[in-house]
C-alpha cells in the first residue's frame, strides 16, 4: 500500500494542534455573618468568612487537595481568598480579577432584609426573570453589566494555555450570571442555577464550548 503523505500530514496537524481542554472548578465563597444574618453584601461589602465558612473551606480543601490545580482565580473581595486559603498556603498560584466580583447591589448593600428591602429585592429578581436584565439595582449594576466584565475575565482565563485545571472562587449572584453566559442560557433564567456556600460547579471547557459536569455539588460539605 503506497504511503499517503496527505493523510500523514493531517495526522501531524491534529497532533500539533490538539483541542485545548480546561477543567474549571467554580465555587461560591464560604459562609459569612452577613449571609447568616440576611444582610445584602454585593461587591461593596468586603466581609470575611465566619467560623462555619472556615469549616466549609477546610472541607473543600480536604476533598480537592489532590486535584492538582494549576492556578486559582478569585474576586477582589477577601471572602473568596479566605475560602481557598488552604490551596494558597500550599503554593497554588492565584490571581485576583475584578470581573469575578459580586454584583453591586448599590444603595442596598450592608442593609438587613427588612420587609421593605425584601420587597425591593424580590421585585428586582422578578423583573430580571421577566427579561429586564439591563435594569440596574438602584446605584448598582444590572446583570448585563456583570456579564460583560465576567466574559472579559473568562476570556483572559481561557487564554492561559498552560493551565488545564483551574479553580475559580466567586459569589452567588455572579455565579448565576456566569453559568447562564457560559452555558448559553438567557440571563432571565439565572435563578435556575442554585448555589450554596462553597458548592461546586464543574465545567469542562474548550475554546468554543462549556460542558456542565457537576451542578452545585456539596458532597464535600456533608456533616457541616
Amino acid at each position: 500500500m503506497p504511503f499517503n503523505f496527505e493523510h500523514f500530514h493531517s495526522i501531524l496537524i491534529f497532533i500539533e494542534n490538539p483541542i485545548m481542554v480546561k477543567d474549571l472548578i467554580i465555587v461560591r465563597h464560604g459562609q459569612t455573618d452577613f449571609n447568616l444574618k440576611g444582610i445584602v453584601q454585593g461587591s461593596g461589602v468586603d466581609s470575611s468568612i465566619n467560623e462555619t465558612g472556615k469549616k466549609q473551606a477546610v472541607a473543600f480543601h480536604k476533598f480537592y487537595k489532590d486535584y492538582a490545580f494549576d492556578k486559582a482565580y478569585i474576586s477582589q473581595l477577601k471572602r473568596t481568598q479566605e475560602s481557598i486559603q488552604g490551596f494558597i498556603n500550599e503554593g497554588l498560584p492565584y490571581e485576583k480579577l475584578g470581573g469575578l466580583n459580586e454584583i453591586s447591589w448599590g444603595s442596598r448593600e450592608g442593609k438587613l432584609f427588612t420587609p421593605e428591602e425584601n420587597n425591593y429585592y424580590h421585585s428586582m429578581i422578578e423583573r430580571w426573570q421577566n427579561g429586564e436584565t439591563s435594569l440596574p439595582v438602584e446605584g448598582g449594576e444590572a446583570p448585563d453589566d456583570v456579564a460583560i466584565r465576567q466574559l472579559e475575565a473568562m476570556d483572559y482565563i481561557m487564554k492561559q494555555s498552560n493551565e488545564k485545571k483551574v479553580l475559580i472562587c466567586m459569589h452567588g449572584r455572579a455565579m448565576r450570571i456566569l453559568m447562564c453566559k457560559l452555558l448559553n442560557y438567557p440571563l432571565c433564567n439565572m435563578d435556575t442555577f442554585i448555589h450554596q456556600n462553597l458548592g461546586v460547579y464543574h465545567l469542562r471547557a474548550t475554546k468554543s464550548m462549556y460542558q456542565l459536569v457537576k451542578h452545585n455539588d456539596v458532597r464535600h460539605l456533608e456533616g457541616i
